[in-house]
């Protein structure tokens, strides 16, 4: 089970995650409490092994922002969060970085990792970024196929119930290890990637 932990905004919330075991740790590089800058992403991103997939979050910038940010941050993945076409994928492909779609699960049910071009797929509540748990056995009737990420109202108390449910080939979090908003919590980190490991 692919876990990542999206959102970490300090040097403590990192290495809990690391020691815990997760596959991938998200900047959040775009509007949001949890918003850090590239500089900051990129200091945070040196302290990552390199077998832990660093992944900068973009929602609604132009691609030529995502380029410059991503690249002053030094990750190793692109998440586009949102409405994303296609070719905003194409657009990006030349970095060299690994691709991340994230779309609500209303969008993408039934769909398959890739079709955007992406190299992961994330798909989200119905309503993202909302962090409230919704039903996810409508996925588990008809799941994407590839390489794709359960996230949405996800949290140590119910990540089993909805890897049971879903059956994805990863999982995905970030208030759900918060003690309040863009405030992370290194034993509920912890607590997270075991639970979800354990469950896959």
């Amino acid at each position: 089970m692919f876990v990542k932990i999206c959102g970490l905004s300090t040097a403590q919330d990192v290495a809990a995650a690391i020691a815990a075991g997760a596959d991938a740790i998200g900047f959040v590089l775009t509007e949001s409490p949890r918003r850090i800058e590239p500089a900051a992403a990129r200091r945070l991103a040196e302290q990552v092994p390199a077998g832990v997939l660093t992944v900068a979050v973009f929602g609604r910038e132009p691609s030529a922002e995502v380029r410059r940010a991503a690249t002053a941050a030094g990750v190793g993945a692109v998440q586009l969060h949102g409405d994303h076409p296609p070719a905003a994928f194409a657009e990006l492909r030349d970095l060299g970085l690994r691709l991340v779609r994230a779309t609500s699960a209303a969008a993408g049910a039934g769909a398959a990792c890739g079709d955007f071009g992406e190299d992961l797929l994330i798909l989200d509540s119905p309503v993202p970024g909302s962090g409230e748990p919704w039903d996810w056995s409508e996925l588990g009737a008809n799941p994407p196929s590839g390489s794709w990420m359960l996230a949405g109202g996800l949290s140590p108390a119910n990540v089993a119930e909805a890897i049971a449910a879903a059956r994805p080939w990863g999982v995905d979090v970030s208030s759900g290890v918060e003690v309040r908003r863009g405030v992370k919590d290194p034993a509920l980190i912890t607590e997270f990637v075991q639970r979800a490991k354990a469950a896959g």
